[in-house]
């Protein structure tokens, strides 16, 4: 009887415990830091510099480091162009100038990790982008890549290799950079959805998905938030 009570007591807990991690995984949220990431880069990628200012304030307020937020206006610029970028870093510049004077101590955090791998750029670059995809490149080129190969070799060298290699920030966080700024960048559809297959890829959940375009909405727009829950709509729906 003893033994009994006992085995029901074990199976109970497990079931417990299975249910509770299996809940937290649904409901799981964006934390500050990550919710930061996309409104700074949203703001930067649409050149809002006088909205910028206050999120990088609230970024910096959130515990993202110096460095942590350069890299998210650095990271910007391959998807909006070097002058959204540099507009947003000559902005942190006075944020940063602003809270020094008002006595204000910010971390300034790690630098990028040196890179120790003999393969090249591109070779690094692909494999990147096989972990981020979950799918080997095999077979030749199509599409753009192969009507283009300059650029595909571009893309592979320096986006995946130059930037996403660069530890300052996870694949999750480069990621919600890159959706946030595609986000308010008309036209690019397919690129937001395949970002977006990347995003739950690198173990974004869908339901902190769904707070990125409230958050798009809160410091974007109406407009661009809707469209970009239209993408995810699909995206969650072809992956079901």
């Amino acid at each position: 009887m003893l033994n009994n009570i006992k085995t029901a007591l074990t199976v109970f807990f497990l079931v417990l415990t299975t249910t509770i991690q299996a809940q937290s995984i649904v409901e799981k949220n964006l934390d500050k830091k990550q919710r930061s990431i996309i409104s700074i880069a949203a703001l930067t990628g649409k050149g809002d510099l006088e909205n910028l200012q206050t999120y990088l304030n609230a970024g910096l307020d959130s515990g993202l480091t110096i460095n942590q937020i350069k890299e998210v206006l650095m990271h910007v610029y391959a998807y909006a162009g070097f002058p959204r970028s540099l507009r947003g870093l000559q902005t942190f510049m006075l944020v940063v100038e602003d809270r020094k004077i008002k006595g204000i101590k910010d971390v300034l955090g790690g630098e990028a990790s040196p890179i120790h791998d003999e393969r090249s750029k591109y070779e690094r670059g692909k494999a990147i982008l096989e972990e981020l995809s979950g799918v080997a490149e095999t077979g030749p080129k199509t599409g753009y890549a192969a009507f283009s190969p300059t650029i595909e070799i571009f893309l592979k060298e320096h986006l995946f290799a130059d930037l996403f290699e660069r530890d300052v920030l996870s694949y999750q966080e480069r990621e919600l950079v890159t959706i946030s700024v595609l986000s308010g960048i008309s036209g690019v559809e397919p690129m937001l959805r395949s970002h977006l297959n990347l995003c739950l890829n690198v173990g974004l959940s869908s339901n902190q998905l769904q707070e990125y375009v409230t958050v798009i909405k809160e410091t974007v727009g109406t407009t661009e938030a809707n469209d970009a829950q239209q993408v995810l709509d699909e995206v969650l729906t072809s992956r079901k």
